[in-house]
């Protein structure tokens, strides 16, 4: 998208400047399904918002789509660009406010299928798609805290539509919060954990407390693999 950081909670996209409140309208359209009902939640005019999502498109491309039918006749619904753009912005906050250190989560699998430098290891939550070292067999796989996604799993895009193609659903078992990004630990399948770090609007947003159910996405490009030695082989 041609997204460069700025040095505020901002992002410059071409003669632009994306900040807080962009971030808010996008979450609102998400919460309201329509322009009309995220002006009113807002308490702006909807004309302002309109033209603001028109200059936002100009630069990024297509953020929001028409849909038809159901109870009002159709409503507006958020584009696999316009989540992008708030996992970008919430990336770059979490950055900014320093105030949480990201972590790795590891899964310890066996390689199934290749395709090109990606391939599905199976592990004890289920496939995870990763990056994967040639010839690697018995692996483990880092996935860094802030390169999870979590979404309400009644809102969480489809699995065609969108970049993250390893997704899980767990439970939030602990919350470690600091002044504006919260450290959240996952229980998965199995007894597995998973890291993730939020902002504090995205903690707000998606009401996390234990024992919250929620979706947890990252790209294959995040989850890297490092061959594990066979005994034979370390002898």
């Amino acid at each position: 998208m041609g997204i460069e950081k700025d040095f505020s909670t901002k992002l410059s996209a071409g003669d632009i400047t994306i900040d807080r409140r962009d971030i808010e309208m996008l979450e609102a359209i998400d919460r309201q399904g329509s322009l009309h009902g995220a002006a009113e939640e807002l308490g702006r005019s909807y004309a302002r918002l309109q033209n603001r999502v028109v200059e936002l498109e100009d630069e990024l491309g297509e953020l929001t789509e028409r849909t038809r039918g159901g109870r009002d006749g159709g409503g507006t619904r958020l584009t696999e660009t316009a989540y992008e753009l708030r996992r970008q912005f919430d990336r770059h906050e979490s950055e900014l406010d320093g105030v949480a250190t990201a972590t790795e989560s590891v899964f310890r699998g066996t390689v199934v299928e290749r395709t090109g430098e990606l391939a599905t290891v199976e592990t004890a939550v289920g496939p995870v798609t990763a990056l994967v070292p040639p010839d690697a067999g018995e692996v483990q796989v880092a996935v860094r805290s802030d390169a999870v996604v979590l979404t309400d799993p009644t809102e969480t895009p489809e699995p065609d539509g969108t970049s993250l193609r390893n997704r899980f659903s767990g439970t939030v078992a602990t919350i470690d919060d600091g002044e504006a990004i919260a450290s959240v630990t996952l229980s998965l399948a199995n007894g597995v954990t998973l890291e993730a770090l939020v902002t504090r609007s995205s903690r707000e947003r998606l009401g996390l407390e234990s024992g919250r159910d929620v979706v947890a996405s990252f790209k294959a490009t995040a989850a890297r693999a490092t061959g594990l030695e066979s005994p034979e082989t370390e002898k």
